[in-house]
């Protein structure tokens, strides 16, 4: 009796280990994917680009060639997911091209993933619709950024070092908490000798080099949001509004390739639970 309690007891210890090992780095196994890019199209998404609208690219700004979305950057706009999603995980890959443009042709190379996404589409600077950003930039991915209406519409909730770094604060786990309706709260490793010039890298990034695949995986589950850049955890939002939305895929000035970008569900939290 006192052997079968012990093998009962090892294996609750076991699944516990499994289970929140899934969640911070991904089930393993069999998983209910959505590939949001079918390797082929872009089936399930539209284009919006200043100044032009909705799904106007004569410029060819967003293509799919070899497996992988080309944003050439050369207009100011982004992709958008046809439907909303709420309580997932979101697993990108992607690597910088040479290429920039514009206002940015000698500045840090820029994009960024927009989560609960709402509203107009171009409703903010008449580029994107409002939302929650991670951040895709050298030097700075993983910086979460609210690209609202500078309402409590939109809005993070972090823990953050005591001092700013630049006038931005900056992500610290065991932070004081921290409530933004506008601006950033950067990862935890931003250099504090950022400039935004291309090819800039800090001495603690943990984004790969310009031309190489880098990892990027967002776990949005509840009111929460977790960064996770190349299997390191740079960002974490403990509370977000809204909590569910569109996904934006931004063209800011760089050229940018995707090859993967899948969504996992993840069940509700228990107070999203009636």
């Amino acid at each position: 009796m006192k052997k079968n309690m012990l093998l009962v007891l090892a294996g609750v210890l076991l699944f516990t280990f499994q289970a929140d090992d899934s969640y911070a780095q991904g089930r393993r196994g069999k998983q209910n994917i959505t590939h949001l890019f079918n390797g082929k199209n872009l089936d399930g998404w539209y284009t919006f680009i200043k100044g032009r609208g909705k799904n106007n690219d004569p410029q060819k700004v967003f293509t799919v060639k070899d497996g992988m979305i080309h944003i050439s950057g050369e207009e100011w706009g982004g992709i958008t997911t046809n439907e909303e999603f709420k309580n997932y995980k979101l697993i990108v890959e992607y690597k910088w091209g040479e290429r920039t443009y514009g206002e940015r042709l000698n500045n840090a190379r820029d994009n960024g993933i927009l989560f609960h996404s709402k509203g107009e589409d171009g409703a903010w600077g008449g580029n994107w619709m409002h939302s929650i950003e991670c951040n895709v930039i050298e030097g700075g991915t993983g910086d979460f950024i609210v690209v609202g209406d500078n309402t409590n519409n939109f809005l993070l909730t972090s823990l953050v070092a005591p001092e700013k770094q630049n006038g931005s604060y900056i992500y610290q786990p065991e932070g004081d908490p921290v409530t933004v309706n506008s601006g950033r709260i950067n990862w935890y490793a931003r250099d504090p000798g950022w400039k935004d010039e291309k090819g800039f890298r800090g001495k603690e990034d943990v984004e790969k080099p310009v031309g190489e695949w880098n990892r990027l995986e967002c776990i949005l589950r509840g009111s929460e949001i977790f960064i996770y850049l190349n299997g390191k955890l740079v960002n974490h939002a403990i509370h977000a509004r809204p909590d569910e939305g569109r996904i934006q895929i931004q063209s800011e000035g760089a050229e940018i390739f995707y090859r993967r970008v899948d969504l996992i569900p993840l069940p509700p939290c228990a107070t999203d639970i009636p």
